[in-house]
């Protein structure tokens, strides 16, 4: 559907994304992760056709979007991470004027209005003023002008950023609806997000990809390890679990007169089917054993050596956010830049 080949860019001296190659299928729904400045924002303005690469190409269907810009951005949702809206504007006029700027006329017009409207949920809210609105409102809104035209591909940058968890909730369940029908992909710093919305995953680390595949396909393969919890009654349990082969390290602890022992185990070998014959064989009294897979938090710091997404204090992205506007006099961004034009829309 849509797909990147071998992607740079470059700002001076800096290369804030170096050779960077994925696809993202129809339907997918795409968590793309990386520290601050690691290029997520700059791959992402890229793929929606408003910043160009110096070197590779993204593609729609095979075809470079840049042999035909204004087509590609047709097909094409993007709400930058500034969310940058006309806060003096009511909802219905700043939409109408999205609406204007891609060219809606007449009967598809008001479809369009009426049905993103509804997916997004706004209709309550719909002849407020923007400026009145909860941050998570904004948010609906700005996807609202994203979904507009009925875009096949959905570019999300920080969608749920400074929402309260119930906004964040409610944001991630209409992601998720949007990502029936469309391919969407979606930057978050936040990794449970990735978990509850994401299909699949994207890490990109110093402008290059670190990681690519299914959420629970990348967890397993961690170099971490699994992790593993026994607690057994019985001779020599501490010991004999120590020994399994791949075991890297263990603790254990006496609990009401059992060992509760902690195993980190290399290799792709679940160490269950061992662990249990173990007990068998040796008379053990086997009270709790279960397998704790790597958690996302883990396998982020593994592959980019920071804690968390956005944790890393350089920032290497040279795509700088736009400043988010305070009234009609301030840019916008429905979907591209608007200081692109109306032409750039159409």
């Amino acid at each position: 559907m849509i797909s990147v080949e071998s992607v740079t860019k470059r700002f001076g001296a800096l290369t804030a994304v170096d050779g960077v190659s994925f696809e993202v299928r129809r339907g997918e729904v795409v968590g793309f992760l990386g520290p601050n400045g690691a290029g997520k924002t700059t791959t992402m303005r890229m793929l929606a056709g408003t910043l160009q690469p110096d070197a590779g190409a993204v593609l729609m269907d095979g075809r470079p979007i840049s042999e035909d810009l204004t087509a590609a951005r047709r097909r094409i949702g993007y709400m930058p991470e500034s969310n940058a809206l006309y806060t003096e504007m009511l909802v219905s006029e700043y939409l109408d004027f999205v609406a204007e700027l891609r060219g809606l006329r007449g009967p598809d017009r008001r479809s369009a209005l009426r049905d993103a409207v509804e997916q997004t949920g706004i209709g309550d809210v719909y002849y407020r003023p923007i400026g009145q609105l909860s941050k998570g409102y904004r948010q609906r809104v700005g996807l609202a002008a994203a979904i507009l035209h009925r875009p096949e591909v959905l570019i999300l940058d920080e969608p749920t950023e400074g929402l309260d968890p119930n906004q964040r909730v409610e944001i991630r369940r209409l992601i998720r609806e949007l990502g029936k029908d469309r391919t969407v992909i979606l930057s978050t710093h936040v990794l449970g997000e990735v978990e509850a919305t994401c299909s699949r995953l994207l890490i990109i680390s110093r402008g290059r990809v670190a990681a690519d595949g299914g959420v629970a396909e990348l967890l397993d393969r961690g170099r971490a390890g699994a992790r593993y919890v026994v607690e057994a009654e019985g001779d020599d349990v501490v010991t004999a679990l120590a020994a399994l082969p791949g075991v890297t390290r263990h603790s254990s602890v006496r609990v009401d007169g059992r060992m509760r022992v902690e195993l980190v185990a290399s290799g792709d070998t679940d160490l269950r089917p061992l662990i249990f014959r173990s007990a068998l064989e040796r008379g053990w009294t086997l009270w709790e054993l279960h397998r704790e897979r790597q958690s996302l938090e883990e396998l982020f710091r593994e592959l980019t050596g920071s804690a968390e997404p956005g944790s890393q204090a350089s920032r290497r992205d040279g795509a700088s956010s736009p400043a988010q506007p305070s009234g009609r006099g301030a840019p916008v961004e429905p979907g591209v830049a608007a200081s692109a034009g109306k032409e750039a829309l159409r």
